[in-house]
Formats: C-alpha cells, structure tokens, sequence
C-alpha cells in the first residue's frame, strides 16, 4: 500500500474534530484546510476551553505550575527544583496544544513566567535566558520563541555546541557522538527561533547540518550498522517531552518545510505500520514526566494526538512524492 491509501476518511475527520480545540484548530489547518480566520477562530479557543485553559488555570501567581501531586514528581529533586521542571514541561505542552501566544490569556501566564521563574541552581538566572543542557535549551528556546521572548544569546549558544557529526549531545564534550533525542530539541528550537526572529544564515545552516544528521540515519538507524538504534523510537507517544521518536522527527521535517526523499521511506514505513485497521494511531507508550493534567492516558486505545500528527506527516510525504513524480514525468516526455 501507498501512503495514498491512509488518506484520512470522512469518519476519522469526525472523530478528531469531536474533541478538544487544541486537536480542532490543527485537523483544520493540516488534514481539512479550513479558511484561516476560521482555524484562528477555533485556535482562540485553547486558552479558554479544555485542557488549554486547565493549564493555564494551574499556574500560579507566582509564574510556576506545581500543587499536590508535585509530592510524588521527581522524589530525587529537592522541591524548587522538581516546581522548575514541573513549570518546564507544562510549557512544552502548552505550545504544543498550539495556545495563541498573542492572546491574553497567554501573554498574561508569559509575563508570570517571566517576572517569577528561575534557575536558582543558576544564581537566579530568569528561564527565558535557559540553563546549561542544549537538550532543555533547545526546548527553551522554542518555548520564547513561540511565546515572543526569542533569545539571541540562547540560539548562538546552541550553535555552538553542534558537534562534527551534524547534531548535539548533553554529555558533550566527553562525548562526542550525537544524541537524537537532544537533536530533535535543538532542532525545534532552532526552527522556532527563525520563525520569530527572521531567517538567519547560521541557524539555517546549523539546522540543516542538523537534519542531516538525522536523515542519513534514516531517522532511526545506526549509520555504521544499519540497525535500530532504539526500538522505544518506533513507538509514538504524546506529548513527547524531551523524547524522540520517528513520529515527532518526521513530522519536524514537515514543519520545517524538508522535501523528503527515499532515506525516510523506513521511517514512513514505520508510521503506516503502527496505524490499527480501523484507521487509528495508537498510544504505543507514555513517557514518565508529568503536568498538572491528564489528556490522552490509556496505552494502546486510539490516539487523536498520533492520529493528527500520523496524518499530516504521510499527506506531506505523499504531495512531495506525487510532485516528484509529475516532474519525473514531465522530463521524460
């Protein structure tokens, strides 16, 4: 079969609009191509319904996210360090879930982050400006980036921790080998920060540097063996954290704008398989960082996040290769 032959049916386009605004506005912007005032009018709604508006309700005055379950997240970490991490990932869901960052719901909980949350283990250092992994760097600067706080020194920093093979490692310099799982961060990050700040010709070419890293690789493949680097890459999970997966590398690939070629048809491959026959993606797995709410729990029922993002990665890879083909045809007649 052909990735046309996952083309999304009238009842699978019901079943994801029958939920939450922040699976909406996206189905009608990447599966449906709805008018855009009409995906801006469904995309207002993350910050005053559904699990938008519960996160943005479990912030603090103080800019953090935290309360009672914050006892039993990270016992290993003492309490401001676990209420940072906490705060840290809530963020990462709230730009995925795709919250207006020019809303007031969002610039209000944006100036909170900014006036009262800090690295303390950093002498205060304010959590726009990041700490010291490119892993939570990365994620750092897509996270100001998308909530209009870009951050210059933060982007520089992380070119310059690009190792030779294309890619980035938090246990660098004693390794040198890069990490998929920092990759995919930075990457992000990267790619966030040239959308609101303008396209820079060193973060371009950082970033391609980047995909290439993971292209060569075929997205999950050791480049000297071939063979599966980590069979967990190959289960999609939502949301994905700091974590990497085939799922979210391809779908940066789409976001990023990359004309994909015959090194990601494997990882294409692996998309398709996971798909269940009544046309659903699963929830293969769930990472064990935590935020203030519960959106998709159950391993192994229908996913609407992994459907979603399943969906619009194989109709990328499938306009890109329906192009290809006419132009192919085209220069032979």
């Amino acid at each position: 079969m052909g990735t046309n032959d996952y083309a999304p049916r009238p009842a699978h386009i019901r079943w994801l609009l029958d939920s939450d605004p922040a699976i909406r506005w996206q189905v009608m912007r990447d599966i449906t191509g709805e008018a855009p005032e009409s995906v801006a009018a469904e995309r207002s709604r993350v910050a005053t319904e559904g699990w938008g508006a519960e996160l943005l309700a479990s912030q603090s005055p103080n800019g953090y996210w935290g309360g009672p379950n914050l006892r039993h997240f990270r016992p290993d970490l003492l309490p401001d360090d676990r209420k940072m991490i906490f705060s840290f990932y809530t963020l990462v869901v709230l730009m995925d879930l795709g919250i207006d960052p020019a809303s007031k719901q969002a610039c209000k909980m944006t100036d909170r982050v900014k006036k009262g949350v800090a690295f303390k283990w950093l002498n205060n250092r304010p959590f726009f400006q990041g700490e010291t992994e490119p892993c939570i760097n990365g994620r750092i600067l897509a996270l100001g980036s998308y909530f209009r706080e870009p951050n210059d020194a933060l982007a520089n920093l992380l070119l310059s921790e690009q190792l030779e093979d294309g890619g980035w490692n938090c246990e660098a310099p004693k390794s040198r080998r890069s990490s998929f799982h920092t990759t995919i961060c930075v990457l992000e990050g990267l790619l966030a920060y040239e959308k609101a700040a303008g396209k820079s010709a060193s973060v371009t070419k950082a970033r391609k540097r980047g995909e290439n890293y993971l292209i060569e690789r075929q997205m999950f493949r050791s480049l000297r063996t071939g063979e599966v680097i980590d069979n967990r890459w190959l289960r999609f999970s939502f949301p994905t954290f700091c974590h990497y997966d085939v799922l979210r590398g391809l779908d940066y690939l789409r976001d990023a704008g990359i004309k994909p070629d015959n090194r990601i048809s494997d990882a294409i491959a692996v998309v398709i398989k996971r798909r269940h026959q009544n046309g659903r993606w699963p929830l293969n797995l769930l990472h064990p960082e935590q935020i203030p709410i519960q959106m998709e729990t159950a391993v192994g029922s229908a996913s609407r996040w992994n459907t979603l993002r399943a969906l619009r990665v194989l109709s990328w890879f499938n306009n890109s290769a329906y192009k290809l083909a006419r132009q192919t045809q085209g220069r032979r007649q």
